[in-house]
């Protein structure tokens, strides 16, 4: 399996996540709202660290550089931190119109951050990593 299959998968099953998140907390139900947002936030925290533990570093190792997309693709992850730290908040407090203010700047980030992935990161760590991406899968698979 290539790593652009494997990580763009997990893209789209965390976005479902958070949109059910989103639905639940737009009727005003709070504590189905919460069980899907930690979902989402435990899915898209250990995504990270499968990006930063094993693949980063595999495709840094490989190109010689952990200047550039790697370091970018970072910045963001702490970003994203920040920002499920903000929804978590505005779910335990119930307050729908910052869990949906915060919720907007989040998707608006992660659309843009899974683009780069997907249609540049991914391919560049296809085609760096060549015959190891099988067993890059693998460890993430199992992380």
């Amino acid at each position: 399996m290539q790593i652009s299959n494997f990580m763009q998968t997990e893209h789209r099953r965390c976005d479902e996540t958070f949109s059910k998140a989103e639905q639940a907390a737009s009727g005003g139900n709070f504590g189905q709202a919460f069980t899907f947002f930690e979902d989402f936030m435990v899915d898209t925290l250990k995504h990270f660290d499968k990006e930063e533990e094993i693949l980063f570093p595999a495709f840094e190792e490989a190109t010689g550089s952990s200047e550039g997309p790697t370091q970018m693709m970072r910045h963001e992850h702490n970003q994203v931190r920040n920002l499920l730290e903000q929804l978590a908040e505005a779910i335990k407090n119930e307050d729908k119109e910052r869990f949906f203010s915060v919720a907007d700047t989040l998707m608006v980030l992660l659309q843009q951050h899974n683009m780069k992935e997907e249609q540049m990161l991914y391919a560049m760590c296809d085609r760096a990593l060549g015959t190891n991406a099988e067993e890059i899968v693998e460890k993430m698979r199992i992380l």
